[in-house]
């Protein structure tokens, strides 16, 4: 008995210690992937900021400190972003140093003209920054502001502006060569990998949310929720693209056919968005909906389906696309089947029964593609895709034009005080206000970015005075001046990845370095130090009240010209050439719908008007694109009836100027040019009952003319509030004229 009982003893304690390894080991896997990753990041920026400040002083360049501050401003946590930010950083300091010498030549000697040629120069860099967003922004903002870096130091000695643009250049050039290395070679974070988990995840979360929606398990403002997200997922899946092009030749190779995945998602994402308003407008217990349910319980059924287990997730999407293909295969014989009752017992719901079979359609061919592209992007080896698709980004000009306008107030204000008052540190309030108005041209809340960078550099100039005064003078070698950096380089590296709080952190890292950041012969000279470090906390307090008063971004006007630039989408739908306007309709709606729920953060009324257009705008933009490809492929209905082409015209005419400027008027001469355009495709329909291509390509025109008259009817959206305000205004004029 004591023996059994010490081998049950015995067999506890090691199924406890397996148990605590296990536990163990999971645990030490949470934290790698949280905090582990934060604090990797950390060592890598600390360790590539002073290898490249080594490297700097030990070239003996004049000033080692942009070594670091490049540094600083470059490293990411993946080291794709890192060689994107490399590549485009180097652009950027080539043409600023350009920009410098030419600016210092031309205007030499007349501190006037060259401080409005800089103000005009930095404007322009950062408004073409705003113009071309992702890490090309980035090359135009140091185009900018590396042209002030240069030249405002020397704007009085004009015969040192070459070899101090050369010796910039050889700075910046060690920052990036180091960043790169320590990103490449110490525990490596591939964009390849990241992207590969973002894709099976957005795959898995889709079909699972496809197959909700179908079932009818979520409400109006779930869905308005999760379909908004989709939309940050495709603009953030386009720039993790991006950033892998530079990566890794393989990624590289794969970028067309990654471009065309993104692309086929944000169709099966409108295709699902346009059978889910259908089905909310119509009701799932009307007539014509009814009948379909079994078809969407099967439908859902399908995409409910989660990985087997040891399924990879090519084979489960090549499941799933075979299973979709079969189910699509017996489909028109089943509605077909499902239809005929429907004839005798009510004629009057076949429109909307033929409308919602032809979404059902579209949305499996849809879903059946994406899933075929995602299970070959999975394939280890791919044949070379052509570039067939393009995502096309779209700032609003106005944006453009304010974040121009707001830049030359900034510096130029700054600038003319500095000439009139020769403030011996003007020089460097030029210089920080360049740095501020780039920074933060691409932030949400350029305000609080600035205040915050103002408050990092406030922060940074105390830290650096007490460096220079205290820790410099007591210290003897490259070791301990690592040592004694660190922990303060590192903070500010760890301020900088927390988002809320991110412009402390680049206000302290990169003005710590630029004010107090070593030489290869420190100057103890503190008084300039405190000087520079108040032209900088005031460049940037003027910054964020000229952000907050000076074209403020959130003020209305600015606002309604942005949802008018996401409506005018659906004018390009209307009027553009059709060869490859599916792709641009559809990047263009996505890429400004972003923007404005960036702009709209915390506004929670404005942010869900302007979604409620976004959606509008994709549904009937994308039913006018699928219409006039119908109408292109049934090129005999033109010859057959010559009304046809003016009523299909007009429709995309009426819808043009709808979307343009909208108002209830506009709502019903669009009703009555889809209304006519019905009847006329109606009697051909009737005409050519027994020719059965000919019959279907007449309803599927139909299907898309009774959607896109749903959709503007449609009681939730925009143009609907306005088609009701026509009629309840109607017979009050009328009793009125009586």
């Amino acid at each position: 008995m004591t023996r059994q009982h010490a081998i049950h003893r015995a067999f506890g304690s090691r199924r406890r210690t397996q148990a605590l390894r296990r536990a163990t080991r999971r645990a030490l896997r949470e934290w790698l992937a949280a905090d582990g990753v934060i604090w990797l990041h950390l060592f890598k920026t600390v360790t590539a900021g002073l290898l490249a400040m080594g490297i700097a002083m030990l070239l003996d360049l004049p000033q080692p400190r942009i070594a670091m501050t490049t540094v600083f401003v470059l490293m990411q946590p993946l080291s794709g972003m890192v060689f994107a930010k490399s590549v485009y950083r180097i652009i950027g300091t080539t043409v600023g140093m350009i920009a410098a010498v030419v600016l210092g030549g031309v205007f030499v000697q007349q501190p006037e003209l060259y401080i409005a040629g800089l103000t005009c120069w930095i404007a322009a860099c950062t408004a073409a920054a705003m113009r071309n967003r992702h890490f090309r922004w980035y090359a135009f903002v140091l185009a900018g502001y590396t042209a002030a870096l240069i030249g405002v130091p020397l704007v009085q000695e004009p015969n040192g502006l070459f070899l101090a643009a050369l010796g910039r250049g050889a700075e910046v050039a060690v920052g990036i060569l180091c960043s790169g290395m320590v990103s490449a070679v110490i525990v490596p974070r591939q964009t390849g990998s990241l992207l590969e988990r973002t894709l099976r995840t957005r795959y898995l979360d889709f079909t699972a949310f496809a197959s909700g929606v179908l079932l009818g398990r979520l409400e109006r403002g779930a869905f308005e929720g999760r379909f908004a997200r989709l939309v940050d997922d495709v603009v953030g899946f386009e720039a993790t693209r991006a950033f892998a092009f530079f990566e890794d030749p393989v990624m590289r190779s794969r970028s067309p056919l990654l471009g065309r995945l993104n692309g086929e998602f944000m169709d099966v994402c409108a295709r699902l968005h346009a059978l889910r308003q259908l089905l909310k407008r119509l009701g799932r217990d009307n007539d014509a909906i009814a009948p379909m349910a079994s078809y969407f319980r099967e439908l859902a059924a399908w995409l409910g389906e989660r990985p087997r287990r040891g399924e990879t997730d090519r084979d489960y999407a090549l499941r799933l696309a075979d299973a979709l293909e079969a189910w699509q295969r017996t489909l028109p014989r089943h509605v077909r089947e499902t239809r005929r009752p429907l004839e005798a017992e009510a004629p009057g719901a076949l429109q909307d029964f033929d409308t919602s079979a032809e979404l059902v359609w579209r949305f499996t061919s849809e879903i059946v593609r994406y899933s075929r592209t995602y299970a070959s992007v999975t394939q280890p080896r791919l044949a070379q895709e052509p570039r067939t698709t393009r995502y096309v980004p779209r700032t609003s000009l106005y944006v453009v034009a304010f974040t121009f306008l707001r830049t030359v107030v900034v510096v130029a204000t700054l600038g003319g005080f500095w000439i009139e008052t020769d403030w011996p540190s003007g020089g460097m309030a030029v210089i920080a206000a360049a740095l501020a108005c780039a920074l933060t041209s691409s932030a949400p809340h350029a305000t609080r970015m600035a205040a915050q960078m103002a408050a990092g550099a406030a922060c940074a100039a105390v830290t650096g005075y007490l460096y220079t005064c205290y820790v410099y003078p007591d210290i003897d070698g490259f070791p301990l001046l690592c040592a004694t950096l660190a922990p303060v380089l590192a903070l500010g590296a760890f301020l900088a990845t927390r988002p809320r709080i991110s412009g402390y952190g680049v206000g302290f890292s990169v003005f710590f370095c630029l004010l107090a950041g070593p030489d290869n012969v420190i100057a103890y000279t503190p008084d300039l130090l405190i000087n520079n470090g108040i032209a900088i906390v005031t460049a940037m307090l003027l910054a964020a009240l000229a952000f907050a008063v000076v074209f403020p971004p959130r003020m209305k006007w600015l606002v309604g010209h942005m949802c008018a630039e996401l409506r005018r989408q659906v004018v390009i739908a209307c009027r553009g050439d059709l060869a490859g306007l599916g792709q641009r309709f559809q990047s263009g709606t996505h890429d400004l719908m972003h923007q404005l729920r960036l702009l709209l953060n915390g506004d929670r009324r404005a942010h869900r008007r302007a979604l409620r257009w976004m959606l509008v705008t994709l549904e009937v933009g994308h039913a006018v694109l699928d219409l006039r490809c119908e109408a292109q492929e049934a090129g005999w209905l033109s010859s057959r009836d010559a009304r046809w082409d003016p009523a299909l015209a007009q429709v995309q005419e009426d819808i043009a100027r709808l979307f343009e400027q909208p108002d209830a008027q506009k709502v019903e001469r669009a009703l009555i040019s889809v209304r006519a355009a019905t009847g006329v495709a109606q009697e051909a329909l009737d005409a050519v009952h027994e020719e059965r291509e000919r019959r279907h390509d007449v309803q599927r025109l139909l299907s898309h003319l009774h959607f896109i008259r749903s959709a503007l009817l449609d009681r939730d959206a925009p143009t609907g509030a306005l088609a009701r305000r026509r009629s309840t205004r109607g017979p009050a004029r009328v009793r009125a004229s009586r």
